[in-house]
Order: structure tokens, then C-alpha cells, then sequence
């Protein structure tokens, strides 16, 4: 992530996150078929990766606030 989002950013950013892994949990849920499941594993990852990556930021700036 080039530069430093403020907390309200990254707040919004992980809320965003949040809302596609359960979209795509639902997806999954609702979906058969290796290719699918491959498929929603695999965006689902993504989306993870995503927020973890986000929560450490916001763990940080909040350490130095």
C-alpha cells in the first residue's frame, strides 16, 4: 500500500473487505462444482489477505494515536 491511510480510511477499507468475504461465503455456500469452488477459495484468499493485511495497518496507527 503506497503511502499511510488515516484510521478512518483503513476503518472503511475493512469494512468493505468485510462485506465481500461474506458475499463471496455466501457464494460459496450456494455454489457446487470444483471449478466454482475453486474459483470462490481462491477470491475468498484474496479478500483475506486483504484484510489481514488492513487490520495490521490499523493496529499500527492506532499504536500511534
Amino acid at each position: 500500500m503506497s503511502g499511510q491511510a488515516s484510521l478512518a480510511e483503513i476503518l472503511r477499507r475493512i469494512q468493505i473487505v468485510e462485506d465481500n468475504l461474506r458475499e463471496l461465503q455466501e457464494q460459496a455456500a450456494a455454489l457446487s462444482g470444483a471449478a466454482d469452488e475453486e474459483r470462490i477459495a481462491a477470491r475468498i484468499s484474496d479478500q483475506q489477505a486483504k484484510l489481514d493485511a488492513l487490520l495490521k495497518e490499523r493496529e499500527t496507527l492506532m499504536k500511534k494515536g
